[in-house]
């Protein structure tokens, strides 16, 4: 009888469950790991075949000027649709768009192709620091770190722009070291964010030391190692530091490939392998893109590479089918899923 007594209570995005008496038994049931796309929720055990860092719109006219009348939508969509439609029959299921705001992120955009492709798709919130901070809107420099993640926890609420698409990550960028003062500040921010909503930080980086100081910003903060990606450390030649910030607990992420670099990311690969560190890993192309201000959006690259030449170079080199599994499956999953990474309290 004590069964059917039961009550089902929400606390905190928990489930709970207790009998109408003795609610000092309380039980708390984790929620299934999930992901945020631009449709929703989606299980994690669903996600499938990852490309975790790839482009579909970008305009590099900087934030000054950045604005959604530079392009047409249906035209980027025509465009762009094939492109996706064939990473699908390749066997992609999740893609994730890395476009952030003030680049031209198309909340509205990545849905209708989403609905078209099939795709999941995943957009971010944040600001990118890279590329001599361009693409910075003014007010980066003058609020706090904590006023920049409160409009990004926004978006995480509320949705972006009005759409109610909510983003699935953190996106944003530095250019070397050390980092200036605002992108010190756009890595506390992000920190912030993600110790109120569980998205992961993706940070362009190309240089390590930058890259293991964006690490101590975002720990110093109560973030852990693993609520961070370094993505791009292709361009770090120091593969040390690779291997530095995977044992830290972070994900290093090898996502600028190209034919011609298949070699050398399955020597990456290989270096992480034999340090029994390939459980830190991602891989993508960094790929695509119409590029606003060329007509029909300029040299579109596809999102192919990995099919052709990278996985080729990775049975050949002995990687097993469940190593391969889990560099484009479990290890994307694992990084994207939304859940609050703190570090452990020091005593």
């Amino acid at each position: 009888m004590e069964a059917m007594k039961r009550r089902v209570f929400i606390q905190k995005g928990l489930l709970a469950t207790a009998p109408l008496a003795g609610l000092d038994r309380f039980q708390l049931l984790r929620p299934p790991d999930h992901v945020v796309t631009v449709n929703g929720p989606v299980p994690t055990r669903k996600l499938g075949f990852i490309l975790s860092h790839e482009h579909i719109l970008v305009d590099f006219i900087g934030a000054d000027q950045v604005n959604p009348m530079r392009y047409g939508q249906d035209e980027v969509f025509d465009t762009m649709l094939p492109f996706l439609e064939d990473a699908r029959r390749r066997g992609v299921r999740t893609f994730v768009d890395c476009t952030p705001e003030w680049l031209a992120r198309d909340a509205q955009l990545l849905k209708r192709l989403a609905d078209a492709s099939g795709l999941h798709i995943i957009t971010n919130t944040g600001y990118y620091g890279a590329a001599g901070e361009k693409y910075l809107p003014p007010h980066a420099y003058t609020e706090t770190a904590e006023q920049l993640a409160e409009r990004w926890i926004s978006e995480w609420r509320n949705g972006i722009d009005n759409t109610g698409i909510k983003p699935g990550f953190i996106k944003t960028g530095v250019d070397r070291y050390p980092l200036s003062a605002v992108q010190r500040k756009l890595m506390r921010a992000a920190a912030l964010t993600h110790l109120e909503t569980g998205l992961t930080i993706f940070v362009h980086t190309g240089d390590g030391r930058a890259a293991l100081e964006e690490l101590t910003i975002i720990t110093d903060t109560g973030a852990a190692p693993e609520a961070w990606v370094w993505t791009h450390a292709q361009s770090e030649p120091d593969r040390a530091l690779h291997l530095q910030a995977a044992k830290a607990g972070g994900w290093v992420a090898f996502d600028g490939l190209y034919p011609q670099l298949a070699d050398r990311y399955v020597a990456f690969l290989q270096d992480m392998k034999a340090r029994r560190l390939l459980h830190r890993v991602l891989i993508s192309h960094d790929a695509g893109w119409y590029e606003v201000g060329k007509p029909r959006g300029g040299m579109i690259r596809p999102y192919v590479s990995v099919f052709e030449d990278l996985i080729p170079a990775l049975k050949k080199a002995g990687f097993t089918t469940a190593e391969r599994r889990q560099l484009f499956e479990t290890n994307p999953a694992e990084a994207l899923t939304i859940r609050i990474r703190k570090t452990p309290p020091q005593f």
